[in-house]
């Protein structure tokens, strides 16, 4: 287990340096009820704290946290800037997730799957994001040229749920004519906070026609005559916002299209 390796190299690196732990925890600024923690393998030690340790027994930080690289390596100058600026919050993270490889293979594997996934996604949103904005910057002076789609005001719920009416668009819209939005044959309205953070409350989704989408992509679902923005699940229609609920499928259940962006609210 990472906190046992970490603790052999601990009390390996306070002998290399001929020092006691009451005197490492004077020099590094650690608690002495921290460093007493690390060496014995109660708890491991934040990438803020082994940098300060590291620092002081001239050793690797990353070593002293567990990783595979040369205990004298590098100092906490030298660090990667990525694991400088890892938050308590994100290191929590990473520690459950040690445990669960640790006491649940299968599970860190759903963990894997569901990570990738979502960095798909999250990597696809940012990529739509770039290609817009360097779009409105290589035209800012220029004449963009559009075209006309319709927009229905609110229909797809990311709450609850909103009865669909069939109804005439609220409005037609223009909107710019760049490869992004090629494939956007509607816009739709979202209703309610149950995808934040990725879509809010009175986002513009722009919608392509389709009846099917694949598990993991993200459209407009009708289920009892409601309808919802949600990803796709096997069984349900998930929601990306932890404190709502999910939607069971049934028979009911149709797809009126797959999300492929949101406008800007500027």
């Amino acid at each position: 287990m990472k906190n046992e390796l970490t603790a052999k190299r601990m009390q390996l690196a306070l002998s290399n340096a001929n020092m006691i732990p009451q005197e490492l925890a004077e020099k590094s600024g650690v608690s002495k009820s921290s460093i007493s923690q690390y060496v014995n393998g109660s708890h491991a030690p934040s990438n803020i704290s082994s940098g300060k340790i590291g620092e002081v027994l001239g050793v690797n930080p990353l070593w002293l946290m567990g990783f595979d690289v040369d205990m004298k390596e590098s100092t906490i100058e030298k660090l990667p800037k990525e694991v400088n600026d890892v938050t308590l919050a994100e290191y929590d993270r990473i520690k459950k997730y040690r445990f669960i490889s640790d006491h649940s293979p299968d599970g860190a594997g759903v963990v894997d799957m569901v990570l990738n996934r979502e960095y798909c996604i999250a990597n696809t949103l940012k990529e739509q994001k770039e290609q817009i904005q360097n779009m409105h910057a290589k035209t800012s002076k220029a004449s963009i040229p559009t075209r006309i789609i319709n927009y229905y005001y609110r229909l797809a719920s990311a709450g609850t749920g909103q009865l669909i009416f069939d109804t005439p668009p609220t409005k037609r819209i223009e909107i710019p004519d760049i490869p992004a939005y090629r494939k956007a044959d509607y816009a739709i309205g979202v209703n309610g906070d149950s995808m934040e953070p990725v879509f809010h409350d009175g986002d513009m989704l722009l919608i392509e026609m389709a009846e099917d989408v694949s598990i993991g992509d993200i459209g407009i679902f009708r289920v009892d005559n409601e309808s919802f923005v949600k990803k796709l699940g096997k069984t349900e229609l998930i929601s990306l916002n932890p404190a709502a609920r999910n939607i069971p499928l049934n028979e009911s259940a149709g797809c009126m299209g797959k999300v492929i962006g949101k406008l800007p609210n500027d």
